[in-house]
């Protein structure tokens, strides 16, 4: 075999793997669990959910309301009705400062982190704060994207295999969805981050004008000074894109040096 294939399957397998452990298998443990405990029934959570959730939260943001017992143990999470967010990995995050919310009692500002399949860190207070400017609460956005997350990626996972094993252009042609995960990631964030901002409404205690909030970097909003950045989430997005570039490139280099024709 070309050693061009022998390096696309193995660029294509990191990425996959990368995939499936940093978001796919996380999102399909703790799937619907949030909903359970919502309804109050967490004698239906799995032990594989529990488990999941408590690894993935290893050094996470916990707020300071959240008792130190409490950390990383769903249960106990659960117990003392603190707030509780997805499992898989988180990748963007944004935080707001404010003189109302000393450095003290909050050193990292109010953040909250997005993930491919919802929320974590200080979200109600987010919310709290976004109702007082007339923002509605964040859980308004990325519903379609949110619902079809999971499925999207076990869909893109399963053509990732299909391409390490099979030699038809169709795949390729797939590959640079994982490719491109950073830039659709970052395009969409934008959008909605353009849709809250531009959909204020007049139930905010404070009005302000519509605005583009601050997609990367510093910014201002009111008396409030915001921080929007990337985590480690996304730095593995960086990696899949790096890895699923790779393997299309040997692939291509392989099926042209070996002059083999792509099968439909």
């Amino acid at each position: 075999m070309h050693t061009s294939f022998i390096k696309s399957k193995i660029y294509a397998l990191i990425a996959l793997i990368l995939m499936t452990l940093a978001f796919t298998f996380p999102m399909i443990a703790f799937h619907g669990t949030l909903n359970k405990i919502d309804a109050g029934k967490e004698d239906e959570i799995s032990s594989l959910a529990i488990k999941v959730w408590n690894f993935y939260n290893q050094g996470r943001y916990k707020s300071t309301t959240v008792p130190k017992e409490a950390f990383n143990d769903l249960e106990k999470m659960i117990d003392t009705s603190s707030e509780i967010g997805v499992a898989s990995l988180p990748i963007w995050t944004c935080s707001l400062e404010a003189p109302n919310y000393p450095k003290k009692a909050f050193p990292e500002g109010i953040p909250v982190f997005f993930h491919f399949d919802g929320f974590s860190g200080e979200v109600h207070e987010m919310n709290t704060i976004n109702h007082y400017v007339g923002m509605d609460p964040m859980w308004k956005g990325g519903v379609l994207e949110r619902e079809i997350g999971i499925y999207a990626l076990l869909g893109l996972s399963l053509f990732m295999i299909y391409f390490i094993l099979f030699h038809k252009k169709i795949f390729t042609y797939i590959m640079y969805i994982p490719a491109a995960l950073p830039l659709l990631f970052i395009a969409d964030y934008s959008y909605w981050l353009y849709w809250f901002g531009h959909n204020l409404h007049d139930w905010g205690a404070f009005k302000i004008k519509p605005f583009m909030p601050t997609v990367f970097g510093d910014g201002k909003i009111a008396q409030f000074t915001t921080h929007s950045y990337p985590t480690i989430g996304f730095y593995i997005l960086l990696l899949i894109g790096l890895f699923s570039l790779l393997s299309i490139l040997s692939k291509n280099k392989a099926m042209k040096e070996t002059k083999i024709d792509y099968k439909v």
